[in-house]
C-alpha cells in the first residue's frame, strides 16, 4: 500500500483519524427488463419502500434534533408519500400489468406524478410536492439497486466525510459526535462549508482538487487540518505520530480554555472585543463556551435556507430571541437576509445572472421585495427587548440604500409601537462594509451609521476583481495586500473621527497573521468563528498595541505585496 499525501486548504483547525464516508451521488442507472415472477418483484417494491421509510425516519429525527422541529417537517411530507397507497400501489400495478422490473415501473410512475404536480401552476403547495416525489423515488430506487444514497444525517459511527463539495444543508446535518472531519475537492477558507465547519468546530480541508478520486468508502485516512494535509493509506507509525500531534493540539486548546472568562487585553492594557460569527441559534452555545464577548455576525440567511418556504415572523422572532437570551446582555449583531451570489432559495425565484455576486442580492433584494424585508424587521424589533440587539444591512454600496433601509426600519418600529408592541430604544444600526465604494466613502457613511462591520470575504474579492469561489484566480485572494489594508484603515479612521466604532466579521478577523495588523490599525471589534476566539485572545495577551501600531504603519507604507506583509508580521511575532 502506498502512503500518499494530498494537500488542500486548512479551513477549520484540528486533526482526525477515521474511515472515509463518501458523500457522492451514486449511479442509479438500470436496465428495463421483462420479468416472470411478479410476486417476487412486487415484494422487492415493498422491501425498498420499507427501507426508504426507515432511512427517512432517521433523517427526520436527526434534523429535528439538530435543526428543530420546523425544519424537520419537510421529511414528514416524504414519509406521508411513502405510506400513500396510491403511489406505491401504482408502481406494483405497473409491475403486474406490464411485467416490468420494479426499477422501470418506479421510474415511469414517479415521472408521471412529478409531471402532474409540476403542472399545477395555480396551486404552489401541490407544485412543491414534485420535489418530494423526486427525493422519495430516488431513495426507493437506491434501495432497489442496493446502493447507498449518502445522507449526512444518518451517520452513526466515527467517519471523515469526503465530498466534491458540501452544501450548507449538508453541513448543517453533520453530527460532530460522529463526523470527525471533512475534506472536499473544491472550496476555499471563505466558502460556506468552511465557515460552517468552523462554527461546528469540525476539522476541515477544502480545495484538494482530487480527494474524491483518491480514496474509497471505509478507507482509513488522516486529516491534518492544521497543515492542510490528508494522508491516505497511513502506516501504523503515521497513525501513532498523528495521535500524538492531536493530543498536543488538545493540550494547547486546554491552555487557551483557561482564558474563557477573561477580557481580551493586550500586554500594554488595551482592550478589544472578541465576538463570534454564527449561522443558527444553536451556534450561540459555542460562542458562549468559547468566551465570545458578543455575536459580531448572525447570518440570518440560514433561517431561510433551512426552510421549505419563507420563515414566518413568529419563527424568525423565536430564533432571534433565542440568540439574544443566550448571550445574556452581550451585544448581538444581526445581519439582515443576505441571499444571492452563491446562496439561493428554491422558493425565491432569482433571475439568471452572468455575475450573481455582482447582481441582485442581499439589501438589493430586501429593498425591492419590501414585504419580506418588513417581516424580518418586525421579528427583529419584537425580539430586541430580550437582549442588546444591533442591526446590520449587508451589501450597501451607496448612502441612499442605507437611508432607505433605515427609513423602512423606523417605519416598522413606529407601526409596532402603535400596535402596543414593546421595542427596545437601544438598537444600533450599521452597515457591512464589503463593497469598495462604501469603504472609500466611509467618512460620509460614518456621519449616519452607528457602526461599521467590515466583511473582508467580499471586500477582498471585489477589490481584487477575483471570484473567491474560482480556483483559477485563488492566488488573488490576498487578505494582507496593502491595498486591502489601506481600505480597512480608511474605514476605521473614518468611524473614529465621528466617535463611532468599527468591527470586522470577515474571516480575516480571526487570522493570526492579520489580527496583529488589525490591532495596530485600531479595529475595535474582531468577530470570528467561535473556535478562534480563545486562540486570538491568547495571541493578543502577548502583544503590545503600541508595537502593533508601528507594524501596521510599516505594512501599509513600506510593503507592496501580500507576501512582504506576511514576512513582516512573522518577524514581529517571532520577537514577542
Amino acid at each position: 500500500m502506498t502512503v500518499n499525501q494530498i494537500t488542500g486548504i486548512a479551513a477549520s483547525d484540528g486533526i482526525a483519524i477515521a474511515p472515509v464516508y463518501l458523500l457522492a451521488e451514486p449511479d442509479l442507472s438500470f436496465e428495463t427488463k421483462s420479468i416472470d415472477d411478479v410476486a417476487s418483484e412486487t415484494a422487492r417494491v415493498d422491501s425498498a419502500v420499507e427501507q426508504a421509510t426507515a432511512e427517512i425516519t432517521v433523517i427526520r429525527n436527526t434534523a429535528a434534533e439538530s435543526l428543530g422541529e420546523e425544519e424537520a417537517q419537510v421529511f414528514d411530507a416524504h414519509l406521508m408519500f411513502l405510506s400513500d397507497p396510491e403511489f406505491v400501489g401504482q408502481v406494483k400495478t405497473k409491475v403486474e400489468d406490464e411485467k416490468l422490473n420494479a426499477e422501470a415501473a418506479l421510474k415511469d410512475v414517479s415521472e408521471m406524478f412529478i409531471m402532474m404536480f409540476s403542472s399545477m401552476e395555480d396551486n404552489p403547495y401541490m407544485q412543491e410536492r414534485a420535489a418530494d416525489v423526486r427525493d422519495v423515488s430516488e431513495r426507493i430506487m437506491a434501495a432497489l439497486l442496493g446502493v447507498k444514497l449518502p445522507s449526512p444525517a444518518t451517520i452513526s459511527e466515527e467517519v471523515i466525510v469526503v465530498a466534491h463539495d458540501l452544501t450548507p444543508s449538508d453541513t448543517a446535518q453533520l453530527n460532530k459526535q460522529f463526523v470527525k472531519a471533512f475534506v472536499t475537492n473544491i472550496g476555499g477558507r471563505t466558502s460556506h462549508s468552511a465557515i460552517m465547519a468552523r462554527s461546528l468546530e469540525i476539522p476541515a480541508i477544502v480545495g484538494t482538487g482530487s480527494i474524491l478520486d483518491s480514496v474509497e468508502d471505509g478507507q482509513m485516512i488522516i486529516v491534518d487540518a492544521l497543515e492542510g494535509v490528508v494522508i491516505t493509506n497511513p502506516t501504523a507509525e503515521d497513525i501513532a505520530e498523528y495521535e500524538a500531534k492531536a493530543k498536543d493540539y488538545e493540550d494547547q486548546k486546554a491552555e487557551w480554555a483557561k482564558l474563557v472568562d477573561s477580557q481580551t487585553t493586550t500586554k500594554d492594557g488595551h482592550h478589544v472585543e472578541l465576538a463570534a460569527n454564527i449561522g443558527t441559534p444553536k451556534d450561540a452555545e459555542g460562542a458562549v463556551s468559547n468566551g465570545a464577548e458578543g455575536i459580531g455576525l448572525y447570518r440570518t440567511e440560514f433561517l431561510y435556507m433551512d426552510s421549505a418556504d419563507f420563515p414566518t415572523e413568529d419563527e424568525q422572532y423565536e430564533a432571534y430571541k433565542a440568540v439574544l437570551e443566550a448571550m445574556e446582555g452581550k451585544p448581538v449583531i444581526v445581519r439582515t437576509m443576505d441571499i444571492g451570489g452563491d446562496k439561493e432559495l428554491p422558493y425565491l425565484e432569482l433571475p439568471e445572472e452572468m455575475n450573481p455576486f455582482l447582481g441582485y442580492r442581499a439589501i438589493r433584494i430586501s429593498l425591492d421585495q419590501q414585504d419580506m424585508f418588513k417581516t424580518q424587521l418586525r421579528a427583529l424589533l419584537r425580539a430586541s427587548v430580550h437582549g442588546l440587539l444591533r442591526i446590520m444591512f449587508p451589501m450597501i454600496a451607496t448612502l441612499p440604500e442605507f437611508r432607505e433601509a433605515k427609513e423602512i426600519l423606523l417605519a416598522v418600529k413606529e407601526e409596532l409601537v402603535s400596535e402596543g408592541v414593546e421595542v427596545s430604544d437601544d438598537i444600533q444600526v450599521g452597515i457591512m462594509v464589503e463593497i469598495p465604494a462604501a469603504a472609500m466613502l466611509a467618512d460620509q457613511f460614518a456621519k449616519e451609521v452607528d457602526f461599521f462591520s467590515i466583511g473582508t470575504n467580499d471586500l477582498i474579492q471585489y477589490t481584487m476583481a477575483a471570484d473567491r469561489m474560482n480556483e483559477n484566480v485563488s492566488y488573488l485572494y490576498q487578505p494582507y495586500n496593502p491595498s486591502i489594508l489601506r481600505l480597512i484603515k480608511n474605514v476605521i479612521d473614518a468611524s473614529h473621527a465621528e466617535g463611532k466604532w468599527t468591527g470586522m466579521c470577515g474571516e480575516m478577523a480571526g487570522d493570526q497573521i492579520a489580527a496583529p495588523i488589525l490591532l495596530g490599525l485600531g479595529l475595535d471589534e474582531f468577530s470570528m468563528s467561535a473556535s478562534s476566539v480563545l486562540k486570538t485572545r491568547s495571541l493578543f495577551s502577548k502583544l503590545n498595541k503600541s508595537d502593533m501600531e508601528v507594524l501596521a504603519n510599516k505594512a501599509i507604507n513600506e510593503t507592496t505585496t501580500n507576501e512582504e506583509v506576511i514576512a513582516l508580521v512573522e518577524e514581529a511575532l517571532a520577537e514577542n
